[in-house]
């Protein structure tokens, strides 16, 4: 009677044990390949009727330090107090066929991290892929559709 107690307990606490183990084990591999995907706005960009007149105002009327290509907000990207990060706002002109094909009059610019791979991960999960990479002395930018057709623009900032 003892060695049954004995044999069943081995198998219940081994059958708990490797439940944890399979718990613990697969969280480690889904949190270790989850990709971190966007990590911060890197710009609003919206259509006016006369963009130097809606930057004025902005400068005006809300204290925008607003250059050519609108006003650039700086920021510091996380809990890492040394790098510096930035959020482009920019007024387009309401005729730009830069948002094309969405036929909203803004887009959305979002930073991320490691920009090929996102694409790549992207074009696995059937998102349309605008137009291919490009890089800039200031980073690596992308466009894509999301689920409304809303052109987002992707941006790997080089800080």
């Amino acid at each position: 009677m003892k060695k049954q107690i004995f044999v069943t307990l081995i198998i219940a606490i081994s059958f708990f044990l490797g439940f944890a183990f399979k718990t613990i084990s697969t969280e480690t591999i889904y949190n270790h390949n989850k990709m971190k995907r966007v990590t911060g706005i890197g710009g609003v960009f919206f259509k006016s009727k006369d963009p130097k007149g809606i930057t004025e105002w902005y400068q005006k009327h809300l204290g925008l330090d607003a250059n050519p290509y609108g006003a650039t907000f700086e920021w510091y990207e996380g809990s890492d107090s040394t790098k510096k990060a930035q959020t482009q706002w920019t007024p387009f002109p309401e005729t730009t066929k830069y948002f094309e094909p969405s036929q909203q009059d803004f887009m959305i610019n979002y930073r991320v991290e490691d920009l090929q791979s996102l694409v790549e991960e992207l074009k696995k999960e059937g998102v349309t892929i605008v137009d291919s990479i490009e890089t800039y002395d200031y980073g690596k930018f992308v466009h894509i559709l999301d689920g409304e057709g809303n052109k987002v623009q992707l941006w790997e900032a080089i800080d």
